[in-house]
């Protein structure tokens, strides 16, 4: 392994603050990080970490090197992004997404993506587990909703909204609420209780978003299964807009009570692991995100009609 892999290494590491993390976005696996440091630390004659359990605490030598890699390593970007052409080489870019924006829209833009860099690798994982975005080596998370990690590095390309509708044939035999407070009559679908979407909100008195309790008939892990049991007429449903905008611009889903819904748009994000050391490879599809992408976004259109 030559040194400016070694450097990587060791900078994960020291800003993962452990090896068992380090290995995990690097995707290789703990035993080798911890082999690759004792070996830098027998090169240099110093010791780079303080071992304590799982945790690793940089020595003061550590911090030393650690900035003098850091810098080395932004130096060796800056020169490769001098030359850079915009295509890519044979690499891989791991892509984590939640599964409705997956499915939805990463499905359709990608494949112009592929093309544009044929030589690149693209592996996409729809996930909506709990858990650290940026794991088993992934280089990018798309993230729907506001962010709790401040340790990630995230991009805002474009938004979209949680609408609560409902098919016309149900509203056809169950009746149209006109308040929010009526969904206590309603058979609803939702997500699974450990999902922070089962939550739903609506505008309040003071034009705040305010939670709503709902009693739940069907409820489901994902949001592609939700949406055809709406059209089914099954119940009344929460979906982003970014799904449904075609449904409700042809008249398969109706939105109800809109002087009720919740305002908020929630931003989408593309997550990556540090601001500083960012690859070719996820700095094309950043840049692919934000084009393809725009803010305000092209499926807001069925609200004009």
């Amino acid at each position: 392994m030559n040194r400016y892999t070694e450097m990587q290494v060791f900078v994960r590491a020291a800003e993962d603050g452990s090896f068992s993390a380090a290995a995990r976005n690097l995707a290789i696996t703990p035993s080798a990080v911890s082999k690759l440091i004792t070996r830098m630390e027998e090169r240099l004659g110093a010791l780079l970490f303080r071992r304590a359990h799982r945790n690793i605490v940089m020595t003061p030598e550590g911090e030393v090197f650690y900035r003098a890699a850091l810098a080395a390593i932004e130096a060796v970007e800056a020169a490769d992004a001098t030359i850079f052409s915009g295509k890519l080489g044979r690499e891989t870019l791991r892509i984590r997404s939640m599964p409705i924006f997956g499915q939805v829209i990463l499905a359709k833009k990608l494949p112009e993506f592929c093309r544009q860099h044929p030589n690149l690798q693209v592996e996409l994982q729809l996930r909506i587990d709990p858990g650290p975005l940026l794991d088993e080596g992934t280089d990018v998370a798309i993230h729907v909703g506001h962010l709790h990690d401040s340790s990630l590095v995230a991009t805002r390309f474009t938004s979209t909204r949680w609408i609560i509708c409902a098919s016309p044939s149900y509203l056809a035999e169950h009746g149209t609420p006109s308040h929010p407070d009526e969904l206590t009559d309603h058979a609803c679908l939702n997500f699974h209780s450990s999902i922070a979407a089962s939550t739903w909100t609506v505008r309040g008195a003071d034009g705040l978003s305010t939670p709503l309790a709902v009693k739940s008939r069907v409820r489901s892990n994902q949001a592609s299964i939700l949406i055809e049991f709406a059209r089914a007429g099954l119940g009344i449903v929460r979906l982003v807009e970014v799904q449904i905008a075609d449904d409700l611009a042809q008249g398969r889903l109706v939105e109800l009570f809109p002087e009720h819904q919740c305002p908020e748009e929630h931003p989408i994000y593309a997550v990556y692991q540090s601001r500083r050391l960012v690859s070719n490879r996820v700095r094309v599809f950043l840049d692919f995100l934000k084009t393809k992408l725009p803010d305000p976004p092209p499926w807001r259109y069925w609200r004009d009609q």
